[in-house]
């Protein structure tokens, strides 16, 4: 549209503006840093325990070392009743027979060692396993603390009728208010 004002010397000519709309996220959003995860990993697996701590879970630190902790005791048991087994069998074999275990036979004492190290090597996994546990846990734990659980974003179930068939439908309903 031109307007053009005629009686001046200088003509005004106004065209018609585009506008372009912009639309604002009026959800205000944490500043996301992608190496939160990585750094909270990296501190569990240098002190276990300490990824929990950077993610301010303090009250998991215990159970790391809780766990951790019972395994690792675990280990040193039967490692030493491994080889208190083990030296005992040996002394068998050399002929001495005036050791704590005088009343196992030889097969007993064979036994014995298998057992134990077995239960030693079964507490050495678990050992392993917990850090790593540690590890994984803190590496989650700092990627969901930035995860957006905002009150307008919300999924729920849904039954509802077919009207085709008249069974029953299962869905879900993914549910976001401005």
């Amino acid at each position: 549209m031109f307007f053009f004002i005629v009686g001046h010397t200088t003509l005004f000519a106004q065209g018609k503006k585009e506008t372009t709309l912009v639309a604002k996220d009026t959800i205000l959003s944490n500043n996301i840093d992608p190496l939160t995860p990585a750094k909270a990993a990296f501190y569990s697996a240098i002190l276990p325990g300490l990824g929990q701590a950077y993610n301010k879970k303090y009250w998991k630190i215990p159970l790391v070392y809780g766990a951790m902790g019972t395994s690792l005791y675990f280990y040193l048991d039967n490692n030493k009743k491994y080889h208190q087994y083990r030296d005992a069998y040996k002394r068998r074999l050399e002929g001495y027979n005036d050791d704590n275990f005088s009343y196992l036979d030889d097969s007993r004492l064979i036994a014995g060692q298998k057992f134990y190290q077995r239960n030693r090597d079964l507490s050495s996994l678990f050992v392993v396993a917990f850090y790593a546990l540690n590890i994984i846990d803190a590496n989650v734990d700092a990627a969901l603390l930035q995860f957006n659980v905002d009150e307008n974003l919300s999924v729920r179930p849904v039954i509802y009728p077919n009207d085709v068939t008249l069974k029953t439908n299962v869905g879900l309903t993914f549910n976001y208010n401005f």
